[in-house]
């Protein structure tokens, strides 16, 4: 892989919220970033690779972006002041920049280039934005998901995923929401929506919605980093529980997969291979934020993923303790997706039986009809039950839904299996 292309896939987001803060415009921001990866695959073969890539893209960015505006054909007051107020300031860390002589530059530098993405995150999600839009817009820009994982991640369509972009954008632009961090006064009202995105990114790269992988560790480490800042900014336990969560989640991530990348089942998984560090920070997090008496939905749910982490092989789950954790999570945070998850549990802990007809109620109300789970789940409760032909019917309707090939494979298997059952 080219350089310039290793650095676009591991540096392209975080240089993206750099030239945001710096240009203050989404777009402008955009348009400048392809046009430093532009100038990189001309000058970088020729010229040589900069001791620091990154640094080197986003002061090219920034200055391409400052000669675009001033080669338009009319300019204001506003945009003159734009222009020079992206000027280096006196006193300001500086990168060093090569330019197509080889010789050194010097661009903004911009000592909070770390913190430039959770300023994006909370931008994304100011609350003049509605919280859809504060959700897609975060996953597009400062994760760099596509329009269809993202609709996938809300189960919609990609055209009106795109849609809540465009008007995102526009209302940040139109209202001037600054590219900040809130202040502490008001950042616990800005925090929901802000755990949301995280979470969403992380489950995004813990399972990706589609492709040939089961999962993308680099949103998976991205959203872990993000939950850290947000940690070290606010101490509150919700912001615990979300943490926790995603560390006990990852601690798995070794296990489950087979070196061909086929799925290996919680049940199947070799938990030796679960990273113990990860499993003691996610039970101390959780432990700390019950303590705090002010339980979320978060915490609960990392609750339960610490029942399963503390349990030496799947037949010692406690699963009474997990079952009874939906249950309150269920009435702390009802939705289809946590009663599905209750139901497996009842399954496992009442049988089969007691899962399907839950399942089946959640399906009957036309909730999560389009959810490829939803029928897995139902197809493999039909599955221990004997009663084939439905199975069969619900694997087929879960591989319609499935755009992820370790998915896609693993229900085929299934269906065979019952074939030649």
């Amino acid at each position: 892989m080219k350089l310039e292309n290793a650095v676009y896939r591991s540096e392209s987001r975080r240089m993206l919220a750099t030239l945001i803060r710096l240009l203050g415009d989404f777009d402008l921001a955009e348009e400048a970033l392809s046009e430093a990866f532009a100038a990189a695959i001309q000058q970088w073969p020729r010229d040589g690779v900069p001791s620091n890539p990154r640094a080197w893209l986003v002061s090219a960015g920034r200055f391409k972006a400052i000669d675009g505006i001033r080669r338009r054909a009319s300019f204001d007051a506003s945009v003159e002041r734009l222009a020079r107020e992206m000027q280096l300031k006196e006193g300001e860390e500086a990168y060093v920049v090569w330019d197509g002589d080889g010789k050194a530059d010097k661009g903004s530098g911009g000592q909070d280039v770390e913190d430039d993405r959770l300023r994006l995150v909370f931008t994304c999600c100011h609350p003049a934005l509605p919280p859809d839009g504060q959700v897609a817009l975060t996953l597009r820009e400062v994760c760099g998901l596509t329009t269809e994982e993202i609709a996938h991640a809300f189960l919609t369509t990609p055209p009106t995923l795109a849609q809540r972009i465009v008007r995102a954008k526009a209302r940040i632009r139109d209202e001037h929401i600054p590219y900040e961090i809130p202040g502490r006064k008001d950042l616990p009202d800005r925090l929901d929506a802000v755990l949301r995105v995280v979470y969403l990114v992380f489950n995004e790269g813990y399972s990706a919605s589609y492709g040939a992988s089961l999962t993308r560790q680099a949103l998976s480490d991205e959203a872990i980093r993000l939950g850290r800042l947000i940690l070290e900014l606010l101490p509150d336990p919700e912001v615990m529980g979300l943490l926790a969560l995603m560390v006990l989640h990852e601690s798995r991530r070794a296990a489950r997969a087979a070196p061909d990348g086929e799925i290996i089942l919680l049940a199947d998984q070799d938990r030796s291979r679960w990273t113990r560090a990860m499993i003691e920070e996610g039970v101390a997090l959780v432990n700390r934020a019950l303590a705090s008496r002010r339980i979320g939905p978060y915490t609960l749910q990392a609750a339960i993923a610490a029942v399963h982490a503390e349990a030496p092989t799947a037949d010692q789950t406690d699963w009474d303790q997990v079952v009874g954790l939906y249950d309150v999570l269920a009435r702390a945070d009802p939705s289809p997706i946590v009663n599905l998850n209750r139901a497996v549990a009842v399954a496992m802990r009442d049988g089969p039986s007691a899962g399907l007809e839950l399942v089946e109620g959640i399906l009957a109300r036309g909730e999560l009809s389009d959810y490829q789970f939803a029928h897995s789940v139902r197809a493999d409760f039909c599955r221990r039950l004997g009663r084939k032909e439905e199975a069969r019917a619900s694997y087929e309707r879960a591989l319609s839904l499935s755009n992820q090939e370790p998915e896609r494979r693993f229900l085929k298997r299934r269906l065979e299996e019952l074939s030649r059952g």
